[in-house]
């Protein structure tokens, strides 16, 4: 298949077959991230994507049951291009069962509900959001570019619209300053975007990027591990969805985590008290990783 620059994609679509509709993100503009640096945001040629669903409906088929489609926010695509990129999967792939990309706020708040109903229906099932915080203060230093406020709005449109949502924290978002403040919101508003996955993230503070200049004039502090982890305790202690699966088992958290919440919020509680007092184990910091 042909990819443009670095790929990525969320943990959970390991299986995935991984279709670049987008070069990079149309924002690109959050202060953590660099995933989407080395790349001038683009769509990409609708035959060209189009061509890499055929070469792989040939090679893969039938065994092709989930396709993720990358870059950053794919969902920024115009209905035209969706239609034609579902229909496509939808021959090449007579085993498909979902359909996923990353998304942002204002990527679903700029779709009408009879859109996002119509992706639905053509089978663009979960939608990968990435709120980080919760907490205003901290999404404005970020640069999120939406407030807790419109995340809540998007996940009221796509659920209304039947879709699935990933919702994912960033744990030392708020630096030092913002820790608690930024726990406590981030865990009211995983309760009121109610998704179906929830997962969080911990920050690395990546050099090139704005919030490493930010570190290196004093600006931001990037919180030690026994502040990570007692955020992460104050995420699963007030995180209250309807049902979710939580993980975070993505590489850049030291401690790995799954249950569901609130069902298994006690056990959860207990493993991150074992992390703080040392009985239970982290991860190596080489196994880390982005």
């Amino acid at each position: 298949m042909r990819y443009q620059g670095r790929i990525y994609r969320p943990p959970s679509e390991a299986d995935a077959y991984i279709l670049q509709a987008t070069i990079g993100c149309s924002w690109n503009k959050c202060t953590y991230c660099d995933m989407y640096r080395d790349k001038q945001f683009a769509v990409r040629p609708l035959a060209d994507t189009l061509a890499d669903v055929a070469a792989a409906g040939v090679e893969y088929g039938a065994s092709v049951h989930k396709v993720f489609v990358a870059d950053g926010d794919a969902l920024v695509l115009d209905l035209a291009h969706w239609r034609a990129i579902l229909a496509a999967c939808r021959t090449a792939f007579p085993s498909l069962r979902r359909v996923s990309c990353y998304a942002m706020a204002s990527n679903v708040l700029a779709k009408s509900a009879d859109e996002l109903r119509e992706l639905r229906q053509l089978g663009l099932d979960l939608l990968y959001i990435g709120p980080e915080s919760g907490d205003d203060v901290t999404l404005k230093k970020i640069a999120k570019g939406s407030t807790a406020a419109d995340h809540v709005a998007a996940a009221q449109a796509a659920h209304t619209a039947g879709m699935k949502l990933s919702v994912i924290f960033l744990l030392g978002a708020g630096g030092i300053e913002r820790s608690e403040a930024h726990a406590r919101a981030s865990a009211e508003l995983a309760t009121a975007m109610d998704p179906r996955f929830l997962s969080a993230l911990t920050l690395t503070v990546v050099p090139g990027t704005p919030i490493a200049r930010a570190e290196a004039k004093g600006l931001f502090t990037l919180p030690d591990i026994p502040t990570t982890l007692r955020e992460l305790r104050t995420f699963v202690a007030h995180a209250a969805p309807t049902d979710a699966i939580f993980r975070t088992n993505h590489a850049s958290n030291r401690l790995v985590l799954g249950g569901r919440l609130p069902r298994d919020r006690a056990t959860i509680l207990q493993a991150i008290d074992g992390a703080l007092d040392g009985s239970v184990p982290l991860r190596p910091e080489w196994q880390r990783g982005l």
